[in-house]
């Protein structure tokens, strides 16, 4: 028998049709989804059909990403069908009708809460669906823990697309082996113990969390406060109340403790310098300080 990257038993197909039925409903967010073997980017095919005027709720999950795109304009890849690799279709700056009205566009400067938005309902639906307590680090990752360490199972990348669009992506590594990681502090739901790792269920309820979510914001205009986004992000944010270390555009670098998320989305960190909001950057956690002995 010629063996191929699809014979992996232990990492079946995604059942597309039994997914759109599920998820693709007459009241829901979701207006289609499409499953592929392949592709380079979802976010980059999905933002290709957003120009081009796709509708909002579109959901595109590929089976293997060989492009996938991080911050920072970082690639990455996994095997195939070793985790969920897919975008949706959001547009915030158009109104929507709703079963109450006409529901108006949210504020282009609430939609940095997109991806945190997108890491809350990832985690709350991750941490029901796989069995596993999932956090945030400001201000797209996923964590797990193994072996008493966080590590990164997954993260979430938003690009605005036109005036009204944006797409979010999403990558959860689900079944990823010890040895198929690409970085040491990389890690997936199944070496985090996850009891379950059927990538149907878990799809769908990520989806469902992401549009009740998203629903939520639209209602309040976006305001993180209003909708309780901001309460919930800070609650499952691991970030807060460490010692941290931002690497900031141009080579700067910010330290010490991050102490909240500000109505923009923004970590703000106490330093030697009072607290400064961070929009943008990587946050290195640091580890505390072990007393030498003898202190």
């Amino acid at each position: 028998m010629t063996s191929s990257r699809w014979s992996d038993l232990e990492r079946p197909p995604l059942n597309a049709g039994a997914l759109r039925k599920a998820v693709v409903t007459p009241e829901a967010v979701w207006t289609s989804l499409e499953v592929v073997e392949a592709t380079g980017s979802t976010n980059s095919d999905l933002s290709a059909q957003a120009a081009r005027g796709a509708p909002e709720g579109a959901v595109l999950v590929a089976e293997e990403q060989t492009s996938g795109r991080g911050r920072l304009e970082r690639r990455w890849s996994a095997p195939a069908r070793s985790g969920l690799f897919f975008s949706v279709l959001l547009r915030p700056g158009e109104a929507v009708a709703t079963a109450d009205g006409i529901r108006g566009p949210v504020p282009g400067h609430r939609w940095g809460w997109l991806p945190l938005l997108a890491g809350v309902a990832t985690a709350t639906a991750l941490s029901r669906a796989a069995g596993v307590d999932t956090a945030l680090k400001w201000p797209n990752d996923l964590l797990v823990t193994v072996d008493g360490e966080e590590r990164k199972a997954g993260g979430i990348l938003a690009e605005r697309v036109g005036e009204s669009a944006v797409v979010v992506g999403i990558g959860v590594n689900v079944s990823l082996r010890a040895e198929e990681l690409p970085v040491p502090t990389a890690t997936s739901l199944a070496l985090a113990g996850a009891p379950g790792t059927d990538r149907d269920p878990l799809l769908r309820a990520v989806l469902r969390s992401l549009a009740d979510w998203y629903d939520a914001w639209r209602a309040e205009g976006g305001d993180p406060a209003a909708s309780r986004l901001q309460q919930t992000y800070a609650a499952g944010c691991a970030t807060l109340g460490r010692q941290v270390r931002a690497e900031l555009p141009g080579g700067r670098e910010l330290s010490g403790t991050a102490v909240a998320v500000d109505g923009d989305g923004r970590l703000v960190i106490a330093g030697a310098h009072g607290e400064q909001p961070v929009g943008a950057g990587d946050v290195v956690h640091l580890r505390p300080v072990r007393p030498t002995e003898g202190e």
